[in-house]
């Protein structure tokens, strides 16, 4: 947030200088973005009166006739919008002959027959501030005509402030103060009441009836969108520009000087941190306000910068009233032949102004709405229809609940004093929660800071933070000020404590670690991760780290799901939603080195499929797995590739097995005839295989390309160590002839299971196609590996192998004999 230093100080009188702040906001906890230093207009810059006003026929210039003070009368010559049929009096900036500007001296010169003295300016050309859209105009008689500028605009510094979320009392002028007045123990000035309202006002408002439960949810909170509204009415206006002064707060704040009207808003908003808005009296037909939710969905409104939006029934509007008979937007707008929604909405509440009741010029009359707003209800409005303004900025942070009497008679007394005519009444409804009283101790506000405070000590902390304290002794009874909405336990009034104590006072000592019981253990999938990581790194690949975003045609090439998770402002039309799968970004990072001979890649990433989001790992190779030195290579097939998955099980102690899939189960990104299923410590966690041929063309990879994907975390499993056997092993050699169409696997899987407890492991080593077994069919040769706690006997080992035979042939295959 921007704050003009001499804003503050004109509030706190004894405010250091500036070049001493920064300590203090950072002890604060609003630390300091920067300072900027900004000059005031150069010497030769003068306010001047118009006196007439001209269009120049034919051109789009118009010729201004100006009092210059002692310079007499000059005339210049104009292309800006505002410059057209300014009234007689109106003041502008003038840069006189002479002054030196932008690097730019100027002087008298002709346009279009005009001998133009000097030149009138826009805040962006004298650099005080971003509008260039037309000239810096004020009301008349804001200075004597020719007086130099910089004597009204000084010099000044401009205080970007950080504030946290939590901090919403502090986006103001006033909260910065009160804060600041409070950790130095210096006098609060504040600013102007302006006139308390008398009697009732001349709008009716009328609230919603009932709230409504944003989740669908019956234990949720019911929400009513507004607790507070006041409305008053100031007439015989004479829109213009604003007041020098407000001009130059306005504009040092970060904000873009409009008129008198909007400028008086932004101005409260600045000051106090209240939003407020103001509606054109013509068009709050039955002098009536309806506060309520949208009537149906799809209902379209359009806001005062001519944007249209969708709202429903859980977004809160502002209506005239149309229909001064009811009070809800249901009643009104159900019968057939009224107007529609949307030709009556005033604003989207809290967010901004409807196209519908918005300040015009020729405004004489407005209605002014200060009211207090659901917080979340705006927040989730504001996002859905992409709506961030400075005023529901403050909102969904929380405003003060008691704010909007005091902000309503602040803003009639500026556009009173402005010429216009206030209404003594107001109209003032709703009922505002404020925050609780809180019990607490100083033992437990020392035993939580760590740091020796003495109670009254906090008293007087807590006194200046404007809270009411009572109880006796150790014990404190604090009831929160109603702008402070982000106290409500008393961890919050240690908080308080520690910040105006100072935190410079905290005692350094050695933190005592504090494990929850909850907590054990909560390193582990970090730590697998990393290791994961770290073992692939170890066998060759390289991790690459790619984006988590992707596109409909990038899913439709590499045959993945679409992207259901939809960005709303994408960078780039290739990056438009959430991936799906881990393999296209794998895919793309080998196309950008498609031309080197050798590519082994690894991601760790989450994906964004439609049954819910999950983390996985990839692994992509292509080219020899190791490359031919002055040693024969090692070729990049298939078998490698299952090698290096194999290799990275064992090195975590995992079983690994791959378990071929066929048809409808094969992955679409794969090779329908080389395509596995991972089985990770007996579980499934993924797919490995060869890709497809055509997604391999869609992404010009040219040559054999392999890839695993597989789920993380990894299935582990309990470690056990035992001695290694003492006893020799016994092998006998099995060849099992079964359809080409049955994977080793399979057989694998059958021998293990009638193999009993001395069957140690299972190996292939040959396999054989041709007419002596038969066409259709091949012979899988496997060895056998037999142990026991003794050295085995053939009696024994036989009849296991007499069983294993059996349940080959009990399964419709047969034993090749030689």
């Amino acid at each position: 947030m921007k704050i003009p230093y001499s804003w503050l100080k004109e509030l706190v009188p004894g405010l250091p200088v500036v070049s001493e702040l920064e300590p203090i906001f950072a002890g604060l906890g609003l630390p300091l973005e920067g300072v900027e230093e900004v000059a005031a207009p150069p010497a030769g810059v003068l306010l001047v009166a118009v006196k007439a006003a001209e269009a120049m026929p034919g051109t789009q210039l118009t010729r201004l006739t100006l009092d210059v003070g002692e310079h007499g009368e000059k005339v210049i010559a104009s292309g800006a919008g505002n410059a057209v049929g300014l009234p007689a009096g109106t003041m502008l900036a003038l840069v006189s002959p002479g002054t030196e500007l932008g690097g730019m001296t100027y002087g008298v010169r002709a346009l279009q027959g005009v001998e133009s003295w000097g030149m009138a300016a826009s805040a962006k050309e004298l650099g005080l501030g971003e509008s260039s859209a037309g000239l810096m105009l004020f009301p008349a008689n804001t200075a004597k005509p020719g007086t130099p500028m910089r004597e009204l605009w000084a010099a000044d510094h401009v205080l970007d402030v950080e504030v946290t979320p939590n901090r919403a009392d502090v986006l103001s002028a006033l909260g910065l103060a009160r804060d600041l007045a409070a950790f130095l123990k210096l006098d609060l000035v504040q600013p102007p009441m302006g006139p308390q309202a008398v009697g009732e006002g001349e709008i009716r408002v009328s609230l919603p009836e009932k709230g409504i439960r944003i989740e669908r949810d019956p234990t949720q909170k019911l929400r009513f969108g507004c607790d507070r509204f006041v409305a008053r009415t100031v007439s015989g206006l004479r829109n213009g520009p604003a007041p020098l002064w407000m001009q130059r707060r306005v504009t040092l704040s970060g904000m873009r000087s409009i008129d008198l009207i909007v400028d008086t808003s932004n101005y409260v908003m600045l000051e106090l941190g209240q939003p407020t808005a103001l509606y054109d009296r013509r068009d709050v037909r039955g002098d009536q306000i309806l506060v309520a939710f949208g009537l149906r969905q799809g209902e379209r409104v359009r806001d005062l910068m001519g944007g249209e939006h969708e709202v429903g029934p859980e977004d809160l509007l502002i209506l005239d009233g149309a229909q001064p008979e009811v009070s809800t937007v249901a009643d009104a707008f159900e019968t057939a032949g009224q107007p529609r929604l949307g030709d009556t909405v005033l604003g989207i509440a809290g967010i901004m102004g409807g196209d519908h009741g918005h300040v015009r010029a020729d405004t004489t009359d407005v209605v002014i709405e200060v009211a207090h707003f659901d917080p979340v209800l705006l927040r989730r409005t504001s996002t859905r229809l992409g709506l961030k303004t400075d005023a529901v900025y403050r909102y969904e942070r929380g405003v003060d609940p008691l704010l909007p009497e005091r902000a309503a008679a602040r803003l009639v007394g500026l556009l009173g004093d402005a010429g216009g005519q206030v209404h003594p009444g107001a109209t003032v409804v709703g009922d505002p929660e404020i925050p609780g009283r809180i019990e607490a101790t100083g033992e437990q506000i020392r035993a939580l800071l760590g740091m020796p405070v003495d109670t009254d000590e906090m008293r007087g902390i807590l006194s200046r933070l404007g809270c009411v304290v009572e109880g006796e002794g150790d014990a404190l009874s604090v009831l929160p000020p109603s702008w402070r909405v982000d106290m409500a336990i008393w961890q919050d009034l240690a908080e308080e404590v520690a910040r105006l104590h100072g935190f410079l006072h905290l005692p350094e000592s050695l933190p005592t670690l504090r494990v929850h019981e909850s907590n054990i253990g909560a390193e582990k999938p970090g730590v697998a991760r990393a290791t994961l990581r770290r073992t692939l790194a170890g066998l060759g690949a390289q991790e690459v780290v790619t984006y988590t975003f992707t596109s409909d045609e990038e899913a439709g090439k590499a045959r993945t799901e679409r992207p259901g998770v939809r960005l709303r402002n994408p960078l780039t039309a290739d990056r438009t939603g959430l991936r799906t799968a881990l393999y296209p970004s794998l895919l793309k990072a080998a196309q950008a080195h498609a031309k080197g001979d050798r590519v082994l890649i690894f991601e760790m990433g989450r994906i964004f499929p439609a049954s819910g989001e999950t983390e996985r790992v990839g692994l992509l190779m292509r080219g020899p797995l190791a490359p031919r030195t002055d040693q024969a290579g090692v070729a990049g097939d298939f078998r490698a590739f299952k090698g290096l998955v194999e290799t990275l099980a064992g090195t975590l102690g995992a079983s690994f097995e791959l378990r071929q899939l066929r048809g409808d189960a094969v992955p679409s990104a794969l090779h329908p005839g080389i395509a596995g299923e991972v089985i990770w410590n007996g579980q499934s966690v993924g797919w490995l295989g060869a890709l497809h041929p055509e997604i391999a063309q869609a992404f010009g990879l040219k040559g054999d390309t392999f890839l695993m994907e597989a789920a993380l975390p990894l299935p582990g499993r309990e470690w056990a160590f035992r001695d290694p056997s003492r006893a020799p092993a016994a092998w006998r050699d099995l060849a099992v002839i079964t359809p080409t169409g049955v994977s080793y696997g399979e057989i694998a899987a059958l021998l293990r299971e009638h193999g009993g407890t001395l069957l140690e492991s299972v190996e292939p080593f040959d396999v054989f196609t041709g007419e002596q077994i038969g066409t259709g069919n091949r012979s899988v040769a496997v060895r056998l590996v037999f142990r026991g706690d003794r050295t085995l006997t053939d009696a024994e080992v036989d009849p296991v192998m007499d069983a294993l035979m059996g349940a080959v042939r009990a399964q419709g295959w047969s034993i090749r004999e030689k």
